[in-house]
């Protein structure tokens, strides 16, 4: 299929990799936030510098964009991709977004004869690379298994979460655990550094016990050796996520006191090195 997508980030660029290896027509927006793109251009993907252009070229139109603003911009905003979209063209909206913007996003698409899946993906640029995402979808289900041989190219788990902005729900929800619990083990490994306790002693105890898990996996190659290979996720983007769930919580009436207490280290932690990665948090608070 020609298949049209804007953010060729860390993440965006696994997913356009894997469309391409399968045979499918890439058109890239060109943007100076993008990863290098000559492996992408030599199997023949075009680039496009109008978003308009893009979507008129598009049957497929995927966005992998930082958050909600962005969104809006590129979709619904002056010179965005409705201008050029054609009736039943399909966006998939694989950003971490809020679920309200969504909605009203996915409404505008609607209204100029377009269809839309709200998309977010689990896991890291490693899984993206390899074609091994998961996605968790929002939206019409006949629509989702009409475009499931597209989103099998580069995701190994789809899971359709509900109706329309149910897969952002979704992801900000996943994003508040996953990154709550990485904060919690920073916290507690700063603890044990200041307390004398050896960090291999402190990665056994808890992945022998109740701490074990995805969360101490990723950032256990930092406790032991410094490496921040297993988890590339930026402070400033958990602090974005954070940020929306507190926002989403706060509109559904949930209680949201942990969350608070965990966007406040994240707050801590982006003061001190604004070009931190989560698994620095540790170091960071044992400062």
């Amino acid at each position: 299929m020609k298949i049209g997508m804007v953010g060729i980030g860390l993440m965006g660029h696994g997913i356009a990799t894997n469309l391409q290896k399968h045979g499918h027509s890439l058109a890239l927006f060109a943007h100076p936030g993008n990863q290098p793109l000559d492996a992408l251009l030599s199997g023949g993907a075009k680039t496009y510098s109008a978003l308009p252009e893009l979507a008129a070229n598009s049957e497929i139109i995927i966005t992998v964009l930082t958050g909600s603003p962005q969104v809006e911009a590129v979709v619904t905003g002056p010179g965005g991709l409705l201008e050029g979209i054609k009736p039943g063209t399909i966006l998939i909206d694989c950003s971490t977004s809020l679920p309200e913007s969504t909605k009203v996003v996915a409404q505008k698409v609607v209204a100029a004869k377009g269809r839309w899946l709200d998309a977010p993906m689990t896991r890291t640029p490693k899984e993206a690379a390899e074609g091994r995402l998961n996605l968790l979808v929002g939206g019409d289900a006949a629509l989702l298994e009409e475009v499931r041989p597209v989103l099998k190219c580069f995701a190994e788990n789809i899971l359709h979460a509900g109706a329309v902005s149910a897969g952002h729900s979704m992801k900000l929800l996943h994003n508040y655990v996953s990154m709550g619990m990485v904060a919690l083990l920073a916290e507690a490994a700063a603890c044990s550094t200041r307390s004398g306790v050896a960090p291999e002693v402190f990665v056994d105890v808890l992945a022998k016990g109740g701490g074990g898990g995805i969360a101490l996996e990723r950032i256990k190659p930092f406790l032991l050796a410094g490496d921040v290979s297993g988890l590339r996720f930026s402070i400033a983007n958990a602090r974005k996520d954070l940020g929306y769930y507190g926002e989403m919580a706060t509109q559904a009436h949930a209680a949201h006191a942990l969350a608070d207490a965990v966007t406040a280290t994240l707050e801590f932690g982006l003061k001190a090195k604004p070009e931190g990665l989560m698994p620095e948090l540790a170091a960071l608070l044992a400062k």
